[in-house]
């Protein structure tokens, strides 16, 4: 573990001085471990958000649902089935209706029977509703047989999106994606949600231009309103957070906390037992995205939009708790899962030096739906970029399609990584897209041999070996003054945190005045300060029972500092994240 010592750059002494000169001189110390250099990337005031007209082609699609808005077209939403995707739809949904657009719909495809995105067998599904125009959300970028189906059957097609994009564009009538070449948009980390929203408040604000809103005596939106949506996808799609994300979850999270956040995004944290008062990202993250997420993969997500669009509590409540029904179930099926690929993993060896530098599995009665976070869960176990692979479909014969779900580690850019297996051999993808962390691909079964060999070499062609060596960087250590509720809000404050500017994270050495074993797998701890003397409470969770039966008197921690809530207390405790025993002979991690 090493401390975070990123250097100020292009500041002198004095800059350094005057940024954040009201600021605790350790939170002074964060932000610029982590880049921030403008005093407007610790306000993110929603003022300073980057305007949509840098966006390509936005003017464009503005146009086209003026339009269709004039017209009262009727308008059919195509969504993903993660979170990001549900949020995207939701958004939309909302804010096409509260601008006067009277026939709006969505559809999104199932992932056991259609796959991901615009394909042209969920456009002949949609074609049956008879809409005038599809909106993608969250997909569509790679669409080009979907769009061009969308147009043989008389569509328009306007395509939101942040994945990265090909070489070649579909066709579609507008597409709208800050990724695309020539975009002039400085927040390229946008999810598909955030690409909405900002497609939606240029919606809005041409119409306040045209006097749209006071001819038709409705109400003019406040985009505002909806960035818990924006927060909840944004946060959960695990993005980058960057300055003009930041500004977007923070002020989403206090719509939440100011008890003005939808009812199903309520109930999703109420049901995760996550108190909406007092909610951080880290809860959307952790809490209300992966019961959202579990609609989409082992049933249907149209269950997750509902909850979104739900406008009364009870009925909120009442699908929340299907939700966390299925993510019970989810886990469940992750777990015999995830069992069965480390025994399979326990005979391959991952060295560094001459084993393989990737991960890649498959097996015939794996879940489709879970396979993404089964690839994060032994990314983040054996510090390897991950590819798991299930069944694609009902025909299971060499022929048939199998589905992967790839995950990597800081550093490798994942969906390059396959655009350069694809390059390479053509005939050996059938199609992939994602971003640089994450990304999803499909192959023939007869090929899952030759595609494990073509990527362990282009891993072996790119990757630097240092990477495969995970790094715990922190913050440094704490002064004994920092052990407070004081402090530990102002570190809750100083977020949001999330991928890209992360959470703090500390190191020190603790005496232990005692320890206990929660449930067989959590360790708790009652520490004393190094300095003072004073007591902390201490939790590590997941930890081996048996490596915990005898007592130990003193340990170093990376940790992070949090507030615990309790029975209506609320006291500071370290969450801890490595731990090292410091006595003699028993030194572990």
């Amino acid at each position: 573990m090493s401390p975070m010592t990123k250097a100020p750059d292009a500041m002198g002494q004095d800059d350094i001085e005057a940024f954040g000169s009201d600021l605790h001189p350790v939170i002074k110390k964060i932000y610029l471990g982590r880049g921030v250099r403008d005093d407007s990337e610790i306000a993110l005031r929603l003022a300073d958000l980057e305007k949509p007209a840098s966006l390509r082609n936005i003017d464009q699609a503005v146009q086209l649902l003026t339009r269709a808005l004039q017209a009262q077209s009727r308008i059919l939403i195509i969504g993903d089935f993660d979170a990001d995707g549900a949020t995207s739809t939701a958004l939309a949904m909302l804010s096409l209706k509260t601008m006067g657009f009277t026939q709006v719909d969505f559809l999104v495809p199932n992932r056991f029977d259609y796959g991901y995105g615009l394909t042209p067998e969920i456009v002949d599904v949609a074609s049956t509703l008879e809409p005038d125009v599809i909106i993608t959300v969250d997909n569509g970028i790679s669409s080009h047989e979907g769009v061009e189906r969308a147009h043989h059957h008389g569509i328009q097609v306007l395509v939101t999106d942040h994945h990265l994009p090909g070489e070649d564009l579909p066709k579609a009538d507008c597409i709208v994606n800050p990724n695309q070449a020539d975009c002039a948009f400085p927040s390229k980390a946008l999810a598909g949600v955030g690409v909405v929203f900002y497609l939606m408040s240029a919606l809005r604000a041409s119409l306040r231009q045209q006097g749209w809103f006071a001819r038709q005596q409705l109400a003019e939106p406040n985009m505002a309103t909806f960035l818990d949506i924006v927060a909840l996808g944004t946060v959960a799609d695990v993005v980058p957070l960057d300055a003009n994300n930041r500004r977007l979850v923070k002020h989403g999270l206090n719509i939440i906390r100011g008890g003005r956040g939808r009812p199903g995004i309520l109930a999703l944290l109420e049901v995760a037992g996550k108190s909406p008062q007092n909610v951080v990202a880290g809860d959307l993250g952790f809490a209300a995205g992966p019961r959202l997420n579990a609609a989409g993969r082992l049933d249907d997500m149209s269950l997750g939009i509902a909850c979104l669009l739900a406008d009364d509590e009870a009925t909120a409540r009442s699908i929340a708790l299907q939700l966390d029904g299925l993510n019970k179930d989810r886990k469940s099926i992750e777990m015999d899962m995830q069992a069965q690929a480390l025994a399979v993993l326990d005979g391959i060896s991952l060295d560094a030096g001459h084993g393989q530098l990737g991960i890649c599995l498959y097996d015939a009665q794996w879940h489709q739906g879970v396979i993404g976070i089964l690839a994060s869960r032994i990314k983040d176990r054996f510090h390897r970029p991950v590819i798991i692979f299930a069944d694609g479909g009902t025909d299971t014969q060499d022929d048939g399609p199998i589905k992967g779900s790839a995950r990597s580690i800081a550093g490798l850019h994942i969906r390059d990584l396959l655009d350069r297996i694809a390059t390479r051999h053509p005939a050996l993808l059938q199609k992939f897209g994602g971003h640089a962390m994450a990304a999803g691909l499909t192959i023939r079964h007869a090929d899952f041999d030759a595609f494990c060999q073509a990527y362990q070499q282009a891993l072996a062609d790119v990757l630097d070996k240092t990477l495969l060596e995970p790094q715990l960087i922190t913050d440094g250590s704490l002064d004994a003054s920092c052990f407070s509720i004081e402090f530990a809000q102002l570190l809750r404050d100083a977020g949001p945190w999330g991928q890209g500017f992360a959470e703090p994270r500390f190191q020190g050495a603790f005496r232990v005045i005692s320890q206990r074993l929660l449930a067989e797998k959590h360790l708790k701890l009652v520490l004393a300060l190094p300095q003072t003397g004073e007591v902390i409470d201490a939790i590590a969770f997941n930890v081996s029972a048996q490596d915990w039966q005898a007592p130990v008197s003193e340990v170093a921690l990376v940790y992070r500092l949090e507030l615990n809530e309790f029975r209506g207390t609320v006291s500071p405790q370290l969450l801890i994240e490595k731990i090292t025993v410091l006595e003699p002979g028993k030194r572990r991690a």
